[in-house]
């Protein structure tokens, strides 16, 4: 037998036009085993071709072959837990949700209502209320606490008991344990209204009344 040349291979099994500008520039793996299966029934007996490069190749495509599996496993899986965070979200309508934040505004009856984030078991913690001027206004002390959320609510009355304007006032939390003081995050409890969905960065957010949006990774607890 003659070998013959990779040219005269493409001419003969008919790839010679996806070489050429055609609609297909490139060849696939089922291509390649009719080209390699041509190539061998064609080989000069006396100087026989490595396999090794065969088996490389082979090796190759079987490896683009995993990756390309693995990209449309891993779109799936994104689109189904999209999907699964839409429907978890939607089901929030309507609920009333634990949100950190620094500042928080007053309810219809000039209340606020949330929770202090406990990272141990703590002698007290205390809640501070402070108007846009930043003074002090109320300072509530929740007393010992374990791990977990510390409830409070704000009764909308500053500390010589006087009824304080509706408006956004700034919360901070203390939290004392074995004579150390620290800050932590305060939650404040709110409705969601809506859901809305960021189609750009495949993220959900919550429209929460009187905190606006609010991403949904954010929310801490669902009441």
């Amino acid at each position: 037998m003659t070998s013959i040349d990779n040219s005269q291979l493409y001419t003969e099994l008919g790839y010679a036009n996806r070489l050429d500008g055609g609609k297909k520039d490139r060849l696939g793996q089922e291509d390649f085993l009719n080209l390699m299966t041509v190539q061998l029934a064609n080989q000069d007996p006396f100087k026989p071709m490595e396999s090794g490069d065969f088996l490389g190749q082979l090796a190759q495509f079987g490896t683009v072959s995993g990756i390309e599996d693995l990209q449309k496993s891993f779109s799936s899986l994104s689109g189904s837990l999209a999907s699964n965070q839409a429907l978890q979200a939607a089901s929030l309508l309507d609920r009333e949700v634990l949100v950190p934040v620094q500042s928080a505004p007053t309810n219809a009856d000039g209340t606020i209502s949330g929770a202090v984030d406990v990272p141990y078991p703590a002698t007290d913690v205390v809640v501070g209320i402070y108007d846009q001027a930043g003074q002090e206004v109320r300072r509530m002390t929740l007393g010992p606490q374990g791990a977990g959320f510390a409830e409070f609510t704000w009764d909308g009355r500053n500390n010589r008991g006087e009824v304080m304007p509706a408006g956004e006032y700034t919360l901070r939390a203390e939290v004392n344990s074995a004579g150390k003081t620290e800050a932590s995050d305060v939650m404040v409890a709110a409705r969601v209204e809506s859901v809305l969905m960021d189609s750009r960065a495949g993220g959900l957010s919550l429209d929460v009344t009187g905190l606006g949006n609010v991403a949904f990774a954010d929310v801490r607890k669902i009441g």
